[in-house]
């Protein structure tokens, strides 16, 4: 049968819930408004991720109007509904400590409703026309608010491989979205094929592999409650997903960059045009 794309989703505002969809225009930052919000400290522009605070997880953004407009829903407090505007007073922001631009601020009821949900005065900003980021890795390619890489790439294979050894230690298995990623693959006949996928093409897309998805803290977050559900998936995979050239941190999934923009749609078969052996399959080693 071969692989295909098993699921699409997107997440508007960075940190906050994603939106599956069964099919996306990919652009050279990734699938379609995916991380082209952002909530930042509403002092100092340094952007808020689950890592500190995992309530983000639990909040729903939905993109309106063919983008134009969004709604904000979160347990427990009234939803708001607030306009997109790309022209808005530009803020300074940064990620990891590094300023990323004058991005477009949200208005005050963005504002408002995300400095009550989070308990922490908050802005909104919105990625700015002309934005230019550099990814890193083997292929950096270009990225929006994501931490660094356009695309996560995770396959069925390594969630049912990892799941089967949480159960076999007695925990409990984990699912797909605590990891967050954009393009999860089915068919893979190995667990971690994806880290291994060099080039891949699906639809009119053509990624290309950046680097292996490092962990912290966030696929400890339920990312339906928003509270701290650990040390699985973490505790099991620092047992057999460590990466020594990265001080030891754990992976799961890879990065990519777009090569080729286009639409991918669910369902999509999925061609591997090299594996990082050259080999037609990463079990075989690459002929002479």
């Amino acid at each position: 049968m071969g692989i295909t794309v098993q699921s699409l989703t997107y997440y508007p505002v960075k940190g906050c819930a994603g939106t599956a969809v069964g099919s996306a225009r990919v652009g050279a930052m990734g699938l379609e408004h995916d991380r082209t919000f952002m909530v930042v400290d509403a002092v100092d522009g340094s952007f808020r991720s689950q890592r500190r605070t995992p309530a983000m997880a639990a909040v729903r953004p939905e993109l309106l109007d063919g983008g134009r407009t969004m709604r904000l829903s979160a347990h427990g407090i009234e939803s708001v509904v607030v306009a997109v505007d790309p022209e808005g007073e530009p803020r300074p922001v940064s990620l990891f400590d590094k300023p990323v631009g004058h991005c477009p601020d949200q208005g005050e009821d963005a504002a408002e409703w995300f400095s009550q949900v989070l308990g922490a005065k908050s802005r909104l900003v919105r990625v700015p026309s002309g934005f230019d980021r550099d990814g890193w890795g083997e292929t950096p390619g270009k990225v929006a608010f994501a931490d660094a890489h356009a695309v996560l790439v995770v396959s069925q294979a390594s969630l049912d491989g990892l799941n089967a050894r949480i159960v076999a230690a007695g925990g409990e298995p984990v699912p797909m979205d605590r990891f967050r990623a954009n393009i999860v693959l089915d068919g893979c006949a190995e667990p971690h094929d994806e880290d291994v996928m060099r080039r891949l093409e699906a639809g009119g897309v053509r990624l290309a592999h950046s680097v292996r998805a490092l962990r912290c803290s966030v696929p400890l977050v339920d990312q339906r409650t928003g509270l701290r559900a650990g040390p699985e998936p973490v505790r099991t995979l620092a047992t057999y997903r460590r990466e020594p050239a990265y001080d030891n941190k754990v992976s799961f999934g890879a990065k990519a960059a777009v090569v080729r923009e286009g639409t991918l749609s669910v369902g999509d078969p999925v061609l591997v045009e090299r594996y990082g052996n050259g080999a037609p399959d990463p079990r075989h080693p690459a002929s002479s």
